[in-house]
């Protein structure tokens, strides 16, 4: 049965991109709510945007390989008539210090730019036919303040969002006037994906520094970087190939965190 509106969410199991979908979902949109490996989590994300008022339907899959990037906007074009949104969240990196030159091959450079890079231009092909049809098709990628002050986990992940930045520009005007395309540039979120990446006393290090340094004193949540995604897909009707930042202005301290 088709909905008003749709949306592909990638990597949207938790953090960012699970706060995204259930504010989709909120308004009445359908959501394909994609991951790689966490089913069972995308899946309760999905049945909280059903009880939010959405549909909600998951879609394992990996942005790394094009043909499931195809299958994702398939999925969404048969499940709810129409694809009018696309989130580029899914990402990864390797938590590895600037300054450790080997602490990086290139096997981790192939892996994060394929799923940080080439996964949205790819998931952005796929869904160009859709998104036109729809009108007023519109596309947010998540970069980071990563890739506009050369900080961040490592220096590939850094790279490789300053290269999904200045994709956003170049798509920007590739793509107009049927879709718009913008970025946004979170810097830390509390999210899994630094439980995850650091042991827990260097993450409780990273936060008090967050919090002493960051000119808004505040640790951003991943419902704070939500927010703005939903207005730059559904209000922004005038904004195209810019990027936002979202970080309590971290980004005005960056030398402070390198």
């Amino acid at each position: 049965m088709a909905v008003m509106r749709a949306a592909i969410v990638t990597g949207a199991s938790s953090g960012i991109g699970a706060a995204v979908a259930l504010r989709l979902a909120a308004r009445g949109t359908g959501v394909i709510v994609n991951c790689v490996h966490s089913v069972a989590a995308a899946e309760e994300v999905a049945a909280a945007c059903r009880r939010a008022g959405g549909r909600a339907r998951v879609v394992q899959g990996d942005v790394a390989d094009d043909a499931a990037c195809r299958q994702l906007v398939a999925t969404a074009v048969a499940e709810y008539g129409r694809l009018d949104y696309l989130v580029n969240n899914a990402g990864v990196s390797a938590f590895v210090a600037h300054a450790n030159l080997d602490g990086l091959d290139a096997v981790d450079f192939a892996r994060i730019f394929a799923v940080n890079v080439t996964g949205p231009f790819q998931m952005i092909r796929a869904a160009m036919p859709a998104l036109r049809q729809a009108g007023h098709g519109a596309i947010v990628n998540v970069a980071s303040i990563a890739g506009t002050c050369a900080i961040g986990s490592s220096v590939a992940y850094a790279a490789s969002k300053a290269a999904l930045i200045n994709m956003t520009t170049s798509l920007a005007r590739a793509l107009a006037p049927d879709v718009r395309i913008n970025a946004v540039a979170p810097g830390f979120v509390d999210t899994p994906w630094h439980t995850r990446g650091l042991d827990p006393a260097r993450l409780e290090r990273v936060v008090a520094t967050v919090l002493a340094g960051t000119p808004l004193k505040a640790v951003t949540a991943a419902d704070d970087v939500a927010e703005p995604i939903l207005w730059l897909l559904e209000f922004a009707r005038h904004v195209t190939g810019e990027t936002l930042h979202v970080d309590a202005g971290l980004h005005l301290r960056m030398g402070q965190f390198a």
